[in-house]
């Protein structure tokens, strides 16, 4: 499995994962050969924070070429500053677990 990590700016307060503008590139995203998941976190500031796994180096190359239109259109025009790839790589240990329910 691979890892990409992203950097990506919005205004502060700026909804975008509640955007149907967001749903439409993560529907996009999601359904790549080869994709998956995605973990998004919100560390202030209008910073987010991504890890997107994909099953080899090959599928993750193949959907930066192939998503990149579809950021340019949906999200970029929302980013305060542009997105910064923070590096990608085979994951060496992943310890996942599915989330747990109330009657877990």
């Amino acid at each position: 499995m691979h890892a990409v990590f992203r950097e990506t700016t919005y205004a502060p307060g700026d909804a975008i994962v509640e955007s149907a503008a967001f749903r439409e590139f993560q529907n996009v995203h999601a359904a790549r050969e080869g994709y998956r998941g995605t973990i998004v976190a919100d560390v202030g500031g209008g910073r987010l924070l991504t890890v997107t796994l994909w099953d080899s180096a090959a599928a993750m190359h193949a959907a930066r070429e192939a998503i990149g239109p579809v950021v340019e259109r949906l999200l970029e025009p929302r980013m305060t500053t542009p997105a910064v790839l923070l590096g990608t790589g085979r994951v060496v240990v992943n310890d996942l677990v599915p989330e747990r329910t109330e009657t877990q």
